[in-house]
């Protein structure tokens, strides 16, 4: 996802986001265990796109206080 997409949502609708994209995470994780996946770069995307989440969301609550 885009950085300017993700900035134009709340921070519900990030949590939202984070939440599936923690959980697709963690079936790429189990699928790469037993082979099933060989996409190694979709994990190192999955990791970006959770960091990114979560800098926009730690970014809006600062500017609410």
């Amino acid at each position: 996802m885009e950085t300017k997409e993700l900035s134009k949502k709340s921070i519900e609708e990030l949590q939202e986001i984070l939440n599936g994209k923690r959980g697709e995470l963690g079936k790429f994780r189990f699928d790469i265990g037993f082979g099933k996946n060989k996409n190694i770069k979709l994990g190192s995307n999955l990791r970006k796109d959770i960091a990114r989440i979560l800098t926009i969301i730690n970014q809006k609550e600062n500017e609410r206080s």
